[in-house]
């Protein structure tokens, strides 16, 4: 009988699943909310949703909204020598830069850390930094994420320059700004990582990384938070505020007191933690 029942219920779902997609739904919106019944009946994980919500929004989203800008570029003068490069490459641990002239807006092309590796063998006497830089693509604040992502992919590079209406660099942007948007974060093996995620600071607050996975919280603060929807701290933390908070906003959950203390407009980094006490 229970397995009649559960069949019945699977059915159910299913159905009306395949209702609202034989609608054909006219809008994003209307998908969106189609994906979201999906997840509400466990057809769909958490991550999987999250990752069909940002392939959505990249479609109405600019370059402008994601890319580093200007003051944070880390760039090379035309005029750097070896060691010069050399030395900024290890301390930014970054594997492309714009190659510039006397000023940011006189944009030459970029330069790869992989052709170090050529150098190398060559020998340093052989460098000819004007001679390895590669074209610079430029394109638009407005451009659009999706449109950019296309070319990236078709015409296989991964960096371009933003230049403003007035053909000045604003930022720059890159494939791995584009793909963090629709996954999430993407960390690779040059990524700072926490020593702790969860820091005891003296004062009775703590701090604590944005990633903390949820069931580690609640073991060490002996704490309930539902990890049914979200994994991390960051996760229940974006839905109890409601939208992307800035530095500086604080939210309840539970007992917990929750304060941004890094972020960007693309992700939480570290809180900082208070306990309410009882009374």
């Amino acid at each position: 009988m229970n397995d009649e029942v559960t069949g019945s219920q699977d059915r159910s779902w299913l159905e009306r699943l395949a209702q609202a997609f034989s609608a054909e739904p006219k809008t994003r919106d209307d998908l969106a909310e189609i994906l979201k019944v999906a997840h509400q009946n466990k057809i769909l994980d958490s991550d999987a949703l999250e990752i069909m919500e940002g392939a959505l929004q990249v479609k109405d989203q600019q370059v402008r909204e994601i890319m580093i800008p200007r003051s944070q570029m880390v760039m090379i003068s035309a005029e750097s020598n070896l060691e010069e490069i050399l030395k900024l490459a290890i301390e930014s641990n970054h594997s492309r830069f714009p190659v510039i002239g006397n000023t940011p807006d006189d944009i030459r092309g970029i330069f790869l850390a992989k052709d170090l590796l050529q150098v190398a063998l060559n020998g340093k006497d052989s460098f000819d930094l004007n001679s390895i830089i590669r074209p610079a693509n430029i394109i638009p604040e407005s451009k659009r994420l999706n449109v950019l992502l296309r070319e990236f992919r078709e015409n296989r590079y991964h960096m371009a320059i933003v230049v403003d209406e007035y053909g000045s660099t604003a930022g720059l942007v890159t494939i791995e700004d584009i793909l963090e948007e629709i996954v999430g974060e993407i960390e690779d093996e040059t990524d700072e990582t926490e020593a702790s995620q969860i820091k005891d600071l003296g004062d009775g607050s703590y701090q604590v990384a944005a990633l903390t996975p949820i069931e580690d919280f609640n073991e060490m603060f002996d704490a309930g938070l539902n990890d049914d929807d979200f994994d991390t701290i960051g996760g229940i933390l974006l839905q109890n505020f409601g939208h992307f908070p800035s530095v500086g906003e604080t939210t309840n959950l539970d007992h917990f007191c929750f304060e941004v203390i890094d972020g960007d407009r693309r992700q939480i980094r570290q809180l900082r933690m208070t306990i309410a006490k009882e009374t």
